[in-house]
Protein backbone atom coordinates (compact mmCIF):
# COMPACT_ATOMS: atom_id res chain seq x y z
CA UNK A 1 0.00 0.00 0.00
CA UNK A 2 1.96 2.88 -1.10
CA UNK A 3 -0.79 5.42 -1.51
CA UNK A 4 -0.83 8.95 0.89
CA UNK A 5 -4.48 9.29 0.64
CA UNK A 6 -7.21 7.12 2.34
CA UNK A 7 -10.70 7.02 2.57
CA UNK A 8 -11.79 5.72 5.79
CA UNK A 9 -15.41 5.03 5.19
CA UNK A 10 -17.94 4.56 7.90
CA UNK A 11 -15.77 5.16 10.71
CA UNK A 12 -17.64 6.41 13.98
CA UNK A 13 -15.59 9.60 15.32
CA UNK A 14 -15.70 9.73 19.11
CA UNK A 15 -18.84 6.91 18.79
CA UNK A 16 -20.97 9.33 17.02
CA UNK A 17 -22.70 8.81 13.47
CA UNK A 18 -21.15 6.57 10.53
CA UNK A 19 -18.80 9.50 8.81
CA UNK A 20 -16.20 8.80 5.98
CA UNK A 21 -12.97 10.42 6.85
CA UNK A 22 -10.30 11.52 3.68
CA UNK A 23 -7.22 11.55 4.62
CA UNK A 24 -4.48 13.46 1.81
CA UNK A 25 -1.42 15.16 2.26
CA UNK A 26 -1.03 13.93 5.95
CA UNK A 27 -3.76 15.58 7.07
CA UNK A 28 -7.43 15.62 7.62
CA UNK A 29 -8.99 16.26 3.62
CA UNK A 30 -12.57 15.92 4.21
CA UNK A 31 -15.37 14.29 6.53
CA UNK A 32 -18.88 13.86 5.20
CA UNK A 33 -21.68 11.64 5.32
CA UNK A 34 -21.40 8.04 3.69
CA UNK A 35 -20.67 7.79 0.52
CA UNK A 36 -20.40 11.97 -0.42
CA UNK A 37 -16.64 11.15 -0.26
CA UNK A 38 -15.88 8.59 -2.94
CA UNK A 39 -17.51 10.86 -5.62
CA UNK A 40 -15.85 14.10 -5.07
CA UNK A 41 -12.63 12.63 -4.44
CA UNK A 42 -12.57 11.12 -8.23
CA UNK A 43 -12.38 14.91 -9.26
CA UNK A 44 -10.48 16.51 -6.90
CA UNK A 45 -7.49 13.66 -6.45
CA UNK A 46 -4.16 14.95 -7.08
CA UNK A 47 -2.76 11.22 -6.42
CA UNK A 48 -1.88 10.25 -10.11
CA UNK A 49 -5.71 9.01 -10.38
CA UNK A 50 -5.34 5.86 -8.49
CA UNK A 51 -7.74 7.37 -6.09
CA UNK A 52 -7.67 6.38 -2.41
CA UNK A 53 -7.15 3.46 -0.46
CA UNK A 54 -10.38 2.25 0.83
CA UNK A 55 -10.35 1.38 4.68
CA UNK A 56 -13.17 -0.13 5.80
CA UNK A 57 -14.08 0.90 9.14
CA UNK A 58 -17.60 -0.41 9.61
CA UNK A 59 -18.73 -0.76 13.73
CA UNK A 60 -15.20 1.52 14.36
CA UNK A 61 -14.30 3.84 16.59
CA UNK A 62 -12.55 6.95 15.08
CA UNK A 63 -10.08 8.90 17.91
CA UNK A 64 -7.55 11.28 17.69
CA UNK A 65 -4.02 9.49 17.65
CA UNK A 66 -3.43 8.52 21.88
CA UNK A 67 -0.58 10.35 23.65
CA UNK A 68 1.18 9.14 26.40
CA UNK A 69 2.37 11.45 28.90
CA UNK A 70 4.75 8.49 30.75
CA UNK A 71 6.51 6.16 28.93
CA UNK A 72 9.86 4.05 29.85
CA UNK A 73 11.97 3.30 26.47
CA UNK A 74 14.76 2.25 28.79
CA UNK A 75 17.69 3.15 25.67
CA UNK A 76 20.37 4.10 26.05
CA UNK A 77 21.64 1.65 28.34
CA UNK A 78 19.37 -1.07 28.67
CA UNK A 79 18.30 -1.81 25.51
CA UNK A 80 18.44 -5.41 26.61
CA UNK A 81 14.72 -4.07 28.11
CA UNK A 82 13.74 -2.32 25.50
CA UNK A 83 14.67 0.46 22.65
CA UNK A 84 13.29 2.92 20.98
CA UNK A 85 12.32 1.35 18.11
CA UNK A 86 10.40 -1.60 19.63
CA UNK A 87 9.05 0.55 22.41
CA UNK A 88 7.28 2.48 19.47
CA UNK A 89 6.09 -0.21 18.11
CA UNK A 90 4.19 -1.44 20.80
CA UNK A 91 2.76 2.32 20.87
CA UNK A 92 1.53 2.40 17.62
CA UNK A 93 -0.03 -0.96 18.64
CA UNK A 94 -2.14 0.76 21.22
CA UNK A 95 -2.54 3.49 19.16
CA UNK A 96 -0.38 5.89 20.11
CA UNK A 97 0.88 9.02 17.91
CA UNK A 98 3.14 10.19 20.61
CA UNK A 99 4.65 9.13 23.48
CA UNK A 100 7.09 11.32 26.26
CA UNK A 101 9.92 8.99 27.35
CA UNK A 102 10.74 9.13 30.44
CA UNK A 103 14.45 10.02 31.49
CA UNK A 104 15.90 7.36 33.82
CA UNK A 105 18.18 5.98 31.11
CA UNK A 106 21.73 5.20 31.47
CA UNK A 107 23.08 7.58 31.25
CA UNK A 108 20.25 9.24 32.48
CA UNK A 109 18.54 12.20 30.01
CA UNK A 110 19.80 14.74 32.16
CA UNK A 111 21.38 16.49 29.30
CA UNK A 112 20.83 18.42 25.80
CA UNK A 113 23.05 15.95 24.24
CA UNK A 114 21.16 12.83 25.64
CA UNK A 115 17.36 14.30 24.88
CA UNK A 116 18.47 14.74 21.84
CA UNK A 117 19.54 11.55 20.97
CA UNK A 118 16.10 9.52 21.99
CA UNK A 119 14.30 12.23 20.32
CA UNK A 120 16.07 12.19 16.56
CA UNK A 121 16.29 7.67 17.81
CA UNK A 122 12.16 7.94 17.69
CA UNK A 123 11.86 10.41 14.10
CA UNK A 124 14.34 7.57 12.53
CA UNK A 125 12.23 4.83 13.91
CA UNK A 126 9.19 6.48 12.95
CA UNK A 127 5.98 4.34 14.98
CA UNK A 128 5.05 7.57 16.49
CA UNK A 129 6.71 10.60 17.74
CA UNK A 130 9.10 10.51 20.98
CA UNK A 131 9.09 13.36 23.56
CA UNK A 132 11.74 13.09 25.52
CA UNK A 133 11.48 14.30 29.29
CA UNK A 134 14.36 16.04 31.00
CA UNK A 135 15.69 14.56 34.20
CA UNK A 136 14.81 17.07 37.03
CA UNK A 137 18.29 16.95 39.03
CA UNK A 138 21.36 15.54 37.75
CA UNK A 139 21.77 11.76 37.75
CA UNK A 140 18.15 11.88 39.38
CA UNK A 141 20.76 11.59 42.39
CA UNK A 142 18.21 14.44 43.87
CA UNK A 143 21.03 16.88 44.92
CA UNK A 144 21.40 19.54 41.97
CA UNK A 145 19.08 20.64 39.18
CA UNK A 146 19.97 19.31 35.62
CA UNK A 147 20.48 21.65 32.81
CA UNK A 148 16.57 22.06 32.60
CA UNK A 149 17.44 25.62 30.08
CA UNK A 150 19.57 23.48 27.84
CA UNK A 151 17.27 20.76 27.29
CA UNK A 152 14.27 22.94 26.85
CA UNK A 153 16.26 25.10 24.01
CA UNK A 154 17.46 21.77 22.42
CA UNK A 155 16.34 20.02 19.03
CA UNK A 156 14.00 18.18 21.51
CA UNK A 157 12.24 21.09 22.90
CA UNK A 158 11.59 19.50 26.26
CA UNK A 159 8.68 20.82 28.50
CA UNK A 160 8.20 17.57 31.14
CA UNK A 161 10.72 17.50 33.86
CA UNK A 162 10.64 14.35 36.02
CA UNK A 163 12.94 12.49 37.82
CA UNK A 164 10.59 9.06 37.67
CA UNK A 165 11.22 6.47 39.41
CA UNK A 166 12.70 8.81 42.16
CA UNK A 167 11.20 11.34 43.95
CA UNK A 168 12.19 15.00 44.32
CA UNK A 169 12.24 14.51 47.83
CA UNK A 170 14.20 17.94 49.05
CA UNK A 171 11.44 20.67 48.80
CA UNK A 172 13.87 23.41 48.22
CA UNK A 173 14.84 21.63 45.41
CA UNK A 174 11.60 20.97 44.03
CA UNK A 175 10.62 24.56 44.24
CA UNK A 176 13.58 25.87 42.77
CA UNK A 177 13.09 23.35 40.10
CA UNK A 178 9.30 24.54 39.39
CA UNK A 179 10.35 28.36 39.64
CA UNK A 180 13.33 27.50 36.86
CA UNK A 181 10.08 25.91 33.98
CA UNK A 182 8.15 28.85 34.35
CA UNK A 183 10.68 30.73 32.27
CA UNK A 184 9.68 28.52 29.08
CA UNK A 185 6.19 27.42 30.20
CA UNK A 186 7.78 23.78 31.57
CA UNK A 187 5.69 21.09 34.00
CA UNK A 188 7.56 19.40 36.77
CA UNK A 189 5.94 15.63 36.95
CA UNK A 190 6.62 14.13 39.81
CA UNK A 191 6.84 11.21 41.28
CA UNK A 192 5.23 11.33 44.77
CA UNK A 193 6.79 8.93 47.37
CA UNK A 194 8.64 10.24 50.79
CA UNK A 195 11.86 7.91 50.48
CA UNK A 196 11.93 7.68 54.15
CA UNK A 197 8.36 6.44 54.20
CA UNK A 198 8.75 3.90 52.17
CA UNK A 199 12.49 2.07 52.36
CA UNK A 200 12.39 -1.63 52.10
CA UNK A 201 8.82 -1.30 51.05
CA UNK A 202 7.39 -3.85 48.92
CA UNK A 203 3.46 -3.62 48.56
CA UNK A 204 0.48 -1.34 49.56
CA UNK A 205 0.51 -1.33 53.31
CA UNK A 206 -2.61 -3.75 54.71
CA UNK A 207 -3.24 -6.23 57.03
CA UNK A 208 -2.51 -8.44 53.89
CA UNK A 209 1.02 -7.33 53.64
CA UNK A 210 1.09 -7.90 57.49
CA UNK A 211 0.22 -11.35 56.80
CA UNK A 212 2.78 -11.96 53.88
CA UNK A 213 5.71 -10.54 55.10
CA UNK A 214 5.85 -8.13 52.47
CA UNK A 215 7.07 -4.96 53.80
CA UNK A 216 4.22 -2.06 53.44
CA UNK A 217 3.77 1.15 51.44
CA UNK A 218 1.80 3.27 53.09
CA UNK A 219 -0.75 5.69 51.43
CA UNK A 220 0.53 8.93 53.59
CA UNK A 221 3.41 8.29 51.52
CA UNK A 222 2.14 9.54 48.31
CA UNK A 223 0.14 11.25 49.50
CA UNK A 224 2.64 13.68 51.99
CA UNK A 225 4.40 14.53 48.56
CA UNK A 226 1.30 15.44 46.65
CA UNK A 227 -0.15 17.41 49.13
CA UNK A 228 3.30 19.72 49.95
CA UNK A 229 3.78 19.91 46.14
CA UNK A 230 0.49 21.29 45.79
CA UNK A 231 1.70 23.88 48.17
CA UNK A 232 4.49 24.68 46.73
CA UNK A 233 3.25 25.10 43.00
CA UNK A 234 0.67 27.23 44.67
CA UNK A 235 3.71 29.35 46.38
CA UNK A 236 5.47 29.89 42.81
CA UNK A 237 2.55 29.91 40.26
CA UNK A 238 4.45 27.37 38.42
CA UNK A 239 3.09 24.20 37.02
CA UNK A 240 2.98 20.49 38.71
CA UNK A 241 1.69 17.02 37.26
CA UNK A 242 1.21 14.15 39.70
CA UNK A 243 2.51 10.81 37.97
CA UNK A 244 0.33 7.57 38.63
CA UNK A 245 -1.68 8.68 41.11
CA UNK A 246 -2.49 5.26 42.94
CA UNK A 247 -4.72 6.36 46.53
CA UNK A 248 -7.78 7.25 47.06
CA UNK A 249 -6.38 10.73 49.53
CA UNK A 250 -4.24 11.41 46.79
CA UNK A 251 -7.34 11.81 44.78
CA UNK A 252 -9.09 14.20 47.42
CA UNK A 253 -5.57 16.23 47.68
CA UNK A 254 -5.64 16.49 43.65
CA UNK A 255 -9.66 17.81 43.88
CA UNK A 256 -8.70 20.05 46.60
CA UNK A 257 -6.06 21.95 44.67
CA UNK A 258 -7.96 22.21 41.72
CA UNK A 259 -10.62 23.44 43.71
CA UNK A 260 -8.71 26.29 45.00
CA UNK A 261 -7.56 26.95 41.38
CA UNK A 262 -4.17 25.83 41.56
CA UNK A 263 -1.71 24.36 38.65
CA UNK A 264 -2.05 20.58 38.97
CA UNK A 265 -2.18 17.98 36.26
CA UNK A 266 -2.63 14.66 37.83
CA UNK A 267 -2.61 11.06 35.42
CA UNK A 268 -3.23 7.59 36.87
CA UNK A 269 -2.11 4.43 35.41
CA UNK A 270 -4.51 1.30 33.31
CA UNK A 271 -3.13 -0.84 36.44
CA UNK A 272 -4.17 1.08 38.82
CA UNK A 273 -7.75 1.10 37.46
CA UNK A 274 -7.96 -2.15 37.32
CA UNK A 275 -5.77 -4.87 39.50
CA UNK A 276 -5.71 -4.79 43.73
CA UNK A 277 -3.16 -5.62 46.26
CA UNK A 278 -5.21 -8.63 46.25
CA UNK A 279 -3.25 -10.39 43.55
CA UNK A 280 0.24 -9.71 45.77
CA UNK A 281 -1.22 -12.84 47.45
CA UNK A 282 0.57 -14.98 44.17
CA UNK A 283 3.92 -13.76 45.30
CA UNK A 284 4.43 -13.24 41.46
CA UNK A 285 6.64 -10.46 40.86
CA UNK A 286 4.68 -9.59 37.86
CA UNK A 287 2.17 -7.42 39.92
CA UNK A 288 4.97 -5.48 41.77
CA UNK A 289 5.11 -1.96 40.36
CA UNK A 290 5.91 1.15 42.07
CA UNK A 291 3.57 3.05 43.05
CA UNK A 292 1.80 -0.43 44.44
CA UNK A 293 -1.26 -1.84 43.29
CA UNK A 294 -3.93 -0.76 45.87
CA UNK A 295 -7.05 -1.98 47.72
CA UNK A 296 -10.44 -2.01 45.67
CA UNK A 297 -11.31 1.11 47.95
CA UNK A 298 -8.78 2.84 45.91
CA UNK A 299 -9.34 1.66 42.65
CA UNK A 300 -13.38 2.63 43.26
CA UNK A 301 -11.75 6.11 44.03
CA UNK A 302 -9.22 6.77 41.09
CA UNK A 303 -12.32 5.47 38.59
CA UNK A 304 -14.49 8.39 39.97
CA UNK A 305 -11.81 10.49 39.90
CA UNK A 306 -10.74 10.39 36.00
CA UNK A 307 -14.51 9.97 35.20
CA UNK A 308 -14.96 13.49 36.89
CA UNK A 309 -11.68 14.83 35.51
CA UNK A 310 -10.14 15.86 38.85
CA UNK A 311 -7.13 12.84 37.68
CA UNK A 312 -6.88 14.87 34.16
CA UNK A 313 -5.09 11.59 31.58
CA UNK A 314 -4.27 7.89 31.52
CA UNK A 315 -1.01 7.63 31.15
CA UNK A 316 0.96 3.93 31.06
CA UNK A 317 4.10 4.07 32.88
CA UNK A 318 4.76 1.44 30.18
CA UNK A 319 7.61 -0.16 32.10
CA UNK A 320 9.62 -2.88 29.85
CA UNK A 321 11.75 -5.53 31.94
CA UNK A 322 13.96 -8.32 30.83
CA UNK A 323 12.86 -11.88 31.67
CA UNK A 324 15.73 -12.24 34.45
CA UNK A 325 14.59 -8.90 36.55
CA UNK A 326 11.42 -10.39 37.21
CA UNK A 327 11.40 -14.26 36.80
CA UNK A 328 12.96 -14.09 40.37
CA UNK A 329 11.62 -14.02 44.04
CA UNK A 330 9.24 -10.69 44.97
CA UNK A 331 11.88 -8.73 46.81
CA UNK A 332 14.59 -9.15 44.37
CA UNK A 333 12.20 -8.11 41.54
CA UNK A 334 11.96 -4.92 39.57
CA UNK A 335 8.86 -2.39 39.85
CA UNK A 336 7.55 -2.52 37.02
CA UNK A 337 4.62 -3.62 34.01
CA UNK A 338 3.95 -3.02 30.36
CA UNK A 339 1.32 -0.62 29.19
CA UNK A 340 1.21 0.56 25.71
CA UNK A 341 -0.45 -2.19 23.58
CA UNK A 342 -3.21 -2.89 26.68
CA UNK A 343 -3.85 0.56 27.62
CA UNK A 344 -7.18 1.94 25.69
CA UNK A 345 -8.40 -1.73 26.49
CA UNK A 346 -8.07 -1.40 30.00
CA UNK A 347 -10.12 2.20 29.66
CA UNK A 348 -12.48 1.00 27.71
CA UNK A 349 -13.29 -2.28 30.37
CA UNK A 350 -12.71 0.08 33.23
CA UNK A 351 -14.54 3.08 32.38
CA UNK A 352 -16.66 3.31 28.91
CA UNK A 353 -18.07 -0.21 29.53
CA UNK A 354 -19.48 0.39 32.89
CA UNK A 355 -20.78 4.11 31.38
CA UNK A 356 -18.04 6.06 33.28
CA UNK A 357 -16.55 8.09 30.55
CA UNK A 358 -18.06 8.07 26.76
CA UNK A 359 -15.49 8.22 23.79
CA UNK A 360 -15.44 12.00 23.98
CA UNK A 361 -14.18 11.32 27.37
CA UNK A 362 -11.50 8.57 26.22
CA UNK A 363 -10.42 10.99 23.62
CA UNK A 364 -9.44 13.85 26.36
CA UNK A 365 -8.22 11.76 28.72
CA UNK A 366 -5.68 9.86 26.32
CA UNK A 367 -5.20 12.68 23.92
CA UNK A 368 -6.33 16.11 24.32
CA UNK A 369 -5.16 16.89 28.31
CA UNK A 370 -1.80 14.50 27.92
CA UNK A 371 -0.74 16.54 24.46
CA UNK A 372 -2.01 19.89 26.60
CA UNK A 373 -0.10 19.11 29.84
CA UNK A 374 3.17 18.19 27.75
CA UNK A 375 2.81 21.39 25.09
CA UNK A 376 2.78 19.05 22.27
CA UNK A 377 0.98 21.16 19.21
CA UNK A 378 1.22 18.45 16.39
CA UNK A 379 -1.18 16.00 18.70
CA UNK A 380 -3.76 15.84 20.68
CA UNK A 381 -6.02 17.99 18.17
CA UNK A 382 -10.08 17.07 16.97
CA UNK A 383 -10.57 15.00 14.01
CA UNK A 384 -11.73 17.98 11.60
CA UNK A 385 -10.77 19.25 8.34
CA UNK A 386 -7.23 20.71 8.21
CA UNK A 387 -6.19 18.95 11.40
CA UNK A 388 -2.64 16.36 10.94
CA UNK A 389 -4.02 13.12 10.26
CA UNK A 390 -3.21 11.54 13.73
CA UNK A 391 -5.97 9.20 13.81
CA UNK A 392 -6.93 5.24 15.61
CA UNK A 393 -9.48 2.98 14.52
CA UNK A 394 -10.83 1.00 17.34
CA UNK A 395 -13.40 -1.70 17.47
CA UNK A 396 -15.13 -1.71 21.05
CA UNK A 397 -16.82 -5.02 20.26
CA UNK A 398 -13.97 -6.82 19.30
CA UNK A 399 -12.49 -9.46 22.32
CA UNK A 400 -8.85 -10.76 22.52
CA UNK A 401 -7.07 -12.87 24.96
CA UNK A 402 -3.44 -11.43 25.97
CA UNK A 403 -0.23 -13.05 24.67
CA UNK A 404 2.90 -12.21 26.31
CA UNK A 405 4.56 -13.47 23.72
CA UNK A 406 2.70 -11.38 20.85
CA UNK A 407 4.04 -8.28 22.25
CA UNK A 408 5.84 -5.81 20.58
CA UNK A 409 8.08 -4.97 23.19
CA UNK A 410 11.50 -6.45 23.51
CA UNK A 411 10.30 -7.60 27.18
CA UNK A 412 7.03 -9.70 28.45
CA UNK A 413 6.09 -8.41 32.07
CA UNK A 414 2.63 -7.65 31.16
CA UNK A 415 0.13 -8.32 34.06
CA UNK A 416 -2.66 -9.15 31.65
CA UNK A 417 -1.32 -12.12 30.18
CA UNK A 418 -4.31 -14.99 29.44
CA UNK A 419 -6.93 -12.01 30.22
CA UNK A 420 -9.57 -11.27 27.80
CA UNK A 421 -9.72 -8.31 27.29
CA UNK A 422 -12.44 -5.55 24.95
CA UNK A 423 -11.22 -3.72 22.29
CA UNK A 424 -8.98 -3.78 18.87
CA UNK A 425 -6.92 -1.54 17.48
CA UNK A 426 -7.23 -2.42 13.25
CA UNK A 427 -5.29 1.22 12.38
CA UNK A 428 -3.41 3.67 13.70
CA UNK A 429 -2.48 6.71 11.32
CA UNK A 430 0.67 9.09 12.06
CA UNK A 431 0.31 12.47 10.02
CA UNK A 432 -2.00 10.37 7.67
CA UNK A 433 0.59 7.50 6.97
CA UNK A 434 -0.73 3.77 8.70
CA UNK A 435 1.61 2.43 11.18
CA UNK A 436 -0.85 -0.30 11.95
CA UNK A 437 -3.17 -1.69 9.44
CA UNK A 438 -5.59 -5.02 10.18
CA UNK A 439 -4.15 -4.72 13.34
CA UNK A 440 -0.84 -5.30 12.56
CA UNK A 441 2.49 -3.27 11.96
CA UNK A 442 2.50 -1.41 9.14
CA UNK A 443 6.32 0.12 9.13
CA UNK A 444 8.12 3.21 10.19
CA UNK A 445 9.37 5.36 8.49
CA UNK A 446 9.95 3.62 5.27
Amino acid sequence: MTSTTYLLKNARILGGEPTDILIEGGVVAGIEPPGGLEARFARTSTSGGEGAEVIEADGLIALPGLVDLHTHLREPGREDAETVETGTRAAALGGFTAVHAMANTDPVADTAGVVEQVWRLGREAGYCDVYPIGAVTVGLKGERLAELGAMADSAARVRVFSDDGHCVSDPLLMRRALEYVKAFDGVVAQHAQDPRLTEGAQMNESELSGRLGLAGWPAVAEEAIIARDCLLTAHVGSRLHVCHVSTAGSVEIVRDAKRKGWNVTAEACPHHLLLTDELAATYDPIYKVNPPLRSAADVEALRAGLADGTIDIVATDHAPHPHEDKDCEWAAAAFGMLGLETALSIVQHTMVDTGLLDWAGVAERMSYAPARIGRVADHGQPIEVGAPANIVLHDPAATRTIDAAESASLSRNTPYAGMELPGRIEATFLRGRPTVLDGKLWGGTA
